[in-house]
């Protein structure tokens, strides 16, 4: 989960600071009460050269209602919050220019009554030579509120292949030290052996000179 945010966090600035990449990227659905939590929402542009503008709506509508709540507005620069259950508790995490891709919104202080589904409205303007054309881009988020985080299955699944890669590698280490230690040793016991045979040839000829002068 941790990871996962981190990811949105940086594509976020990422994008909004260079407009030569976007990714789409899902947004979390499991916040803690009492944290804060981001609510992701990224709708890139197909056509990066084309000048834009666009404004960003968040609705909620609570777990067992039936009518959505308009609760915040962003046109840049400006944002307002527009409901008072969420007062003093939004924050805009998104694009900071007018051509927005990132609609992101931070909720401060999480309770369990902000369960429920979240919905952004990405309404685009493009800058066209002939005429602008209007898109409108809608993303839901169903979002719960849990007292504990869950651990994600990815995380789990990541941490065991971790630990298991680090086993493998010090294994693998263990037989490279044990085969090279084997080659050296054998190295050094040929070397030795070439020397001794060496010795014992230089040994022989001495005696067989010695015989010489003798029988001389």
């Amino acid at each position: 989960m941790i990871f996962h945010l981190s990811l949105i966090v940086v594509l976020s600035l990422f994008v909004s600071q260079c407009h030569g990449a976007c990714a789409e990227v899902d947004s979390l659905t499991e916040a803690v009460a009492g944290e804060g939590f981001l609510l992701g929402c990224i709708s890139c542009k197909r056509r990066e050269e084309v000048a834009a503008r666009a404004t960003v709506d968040w609705h909620f509508k609570p777990l067992g209602e039936e009518e959505f709540r308009h609760i915040f507005h962003y046109d840049h620069p400006s944002a307002e919050i527009l409901h008072e259950d969420f007062s003093n508790r939004l924050e805009w995490h998104g694009t900071q220019n007018s051509d927005i891709q990132i609609g992101a919104i931070y909720i401060h202080n999480v309770t369990f009554n902000d369960t429920g589904t979240y919905q952004c409205i990405l309404q685009r303007t493009l800058f066209l030579e002939l005429a602008d054309e209007h898109v409108t881009v809608e993303k839901e988020v169903e979002l719960s509120v849990v007292a504990v985080a869950n651990r994600e299955l990815t995380a789990v699944i990541a941490e065991i292949m971790m630990y298991v890669l680090i086993v493998v590698l010090q294994l693998w280490l263990i037989v490279v030290l044990v085969y090279c230690y084997k080659k050296i040793s054998a190295e050094h016991e040929a070397r030795e052996a070439r020397k001794a045979l060496k010795d014992q040839a230089a040994l022989l000829e001495s005696k067989d000179n010695c015989d010489g002068v003798q029988l001389e």
